[in-house]
């Protein structure tokens, strides 16, 4: 068992509070097939973490004649196509939010979706209200793996970076979150341990983070070969 003190927390969503990665997945291979272009695992996975309209820029030779805001807008429009994934709390995650707002801990969530989507499934989680702070793909210029989300996040809190947490489950978060200065939980929810070796403590779940006077939290970590540690 580690304890981290903190001055605030800030989280992921994607993945990290609300397990969407297998439907996002889906979204991005049909998007892939709807326009023959041939992918494997290692491309839809570079997806994870980031703002998708960057990574589109990025692809966007592997689509001629189409824009970045036309591809972005077809993979959005497969959220709710029949035969979706369904999606899930991360294990602990209101928990955790509720015992840290309890806690007088402050708030935030740095997401690289739109606003809309980020506050829709807040709102699902039950968890809106207890945050300070939401920011999104719009409220930044530069997405992770740049820090600039949570850079604003610990600003917009007034809580000094070197005295915030912030949770991941990709290496674009984790990244992000360490080249802010805060110290790094790493969720193993759609990565493998090894992807996120860059977070000071990695845990399986969010069950495995509890809330103690100081405030503080408790983690139970994994170790490298993802046992978790005595």
């Amino acid at each position: 068992m580690t304890v981290i003190g903190l001055g605030a927390a800030v989280f992921d969503l994607d993945g990290t509070l609300i397990d969407t990665e297998p439907r996002s997945r889906a979204q991005w291979s049909r998007l892939f097939d709807a326009h023959g272009v041939p992918y494997d695992d290692a491309l839809i996975s570079s997806f994870a973490g980031r703002r998708g309209m960057e990574v589109l820029r990025d692809l966007a030779h592997l689509f001629p004649g189409r824009t970045v805001e036309e591809l972005f807008e077809q993979v959005v429009s497969y959220q709710s196509l029949p035969g979706m994934p369904a999606v899930a709390p991360v294990p602990g995650a209101v928990g955790l939010i509720r015992s840290l707002a309890d806690a007088g801990v402050p708030l935030a969530v740095v997401t690289s979706a739109e606003r809309s989507y980020a506050e829709n499934l807040l709102d699902e989680l039950g968890v809106r209200d207890l945050l300070d702070i939401v920011v999104t793909a719009g409220d930044v210029v530069t997405g992770k793996p740049h820090p600039e989300g949570y850079l604003a996040a610990a600003r917009d809190l007034d809580v000094p970076v070197q005295e915030t947490v912030g949770f991941e489950d990709t290496p674009a978060g984790v990244a992000a979150v360490k080249s802010a200065g805060m110290t790094c939980v790493g969720v193993v929810t759609t990565q493998p341990v090894g992807a996120l070796a860059g977070a000071d403590h990695v845990v399986p779940d969010l069950e495995d983070v509890h809330v103690v006077p100081g405030p503080a939290l408790r983690v139970r970590g994994l170790n490298h070969s993802g046992q978790r540690h005595s």
